[in-house]
């Protein structure tokens, strides 16, 4: 396979997919909704989570307003509703409605949980940084919602019962099959025997 070398990043897409999510939160006595594919873990003791949202977004000033936010994780049956809440001003529609989006009673914040969701992320505000042209918002987990069907007993999402959304830029979405998982114990490969 021939590579090309070029300066700069060459469209900025070679780093996808990633996970597609919709965050939410609420503020100024309204629910809000927004698709994300920029997101990180960062820590896991506190539970950290980054998410970079450009600072045009409504979503942008809600979060800071409010001090927290859902992340929400969807299937890939949702795409369009992840399309959606991504493609239309928060500002000037309510995105609840228009989607008819369902929630779940949050636990521990006001940001909304979405029923479609098979798993979700109630965030408090642990820090943000602007990072370029966006805004990096780091969110400590203080509640998890999740569909018990849609996990192994050892808490990976079950390929065969969900389709994680996976955006791919350029509003292209795909997903992963159970057929494509690969268990590698990373001590064994880690000696790079399986080199030939």
């Amino acid at each position: 396979m021939a590579k090309k070398h070029v300066e700069g990043t060459a469209g900025f897409h070679h780093h996808y997919p990633k996970l597609a999510v919709i965050v939410t939160c609420h503020a100024q006595g309204r629910d809000n909704a927004m698709a994300v594919a920029w997101l990180s873990s960062v820590s896991q003791n506190p539970p950290l989570i980054g998410i970079s949202i450009a600072p045009k977004r409504y979503t942008h000033e809600l979060i800071l307003e409010a001090k927290e936010f859902g992340i929400n994780f969807l299937s890939l049956e949702k795409a369009e509703l992840i399309s959606g809440t991504g493609g239309c001003p928060g500002r000037d529609v309510d995105k609840f409605e228009r989607f008819k989006l369902q929630k779940e009673e949050s636990l521990k914040t006001s940001a909304p949980i979405l029923k479609d969701a098979y798993a979700a992320y109630e965030c408090t505000l642990f820090s943000s940084y602007t990072i370029g042209d966006h805004e990096w918002f780091v969110g400590e987990v203080v509640a998890t919602h999740y569909d018990e069907e849609a996990f192994t007993p050892s808490g990976h999402v079950d390929l065969e019962a969900v389709n994680p959304a996976l955006f791919m830029s350029a509003e292209l979405y795909v997903t992963t099959t159970r057929d494509g998982t690969r268990h590698l114990e990373r001590a064994q490969y880690g000696k790079g025997e399986w080199v030939t």
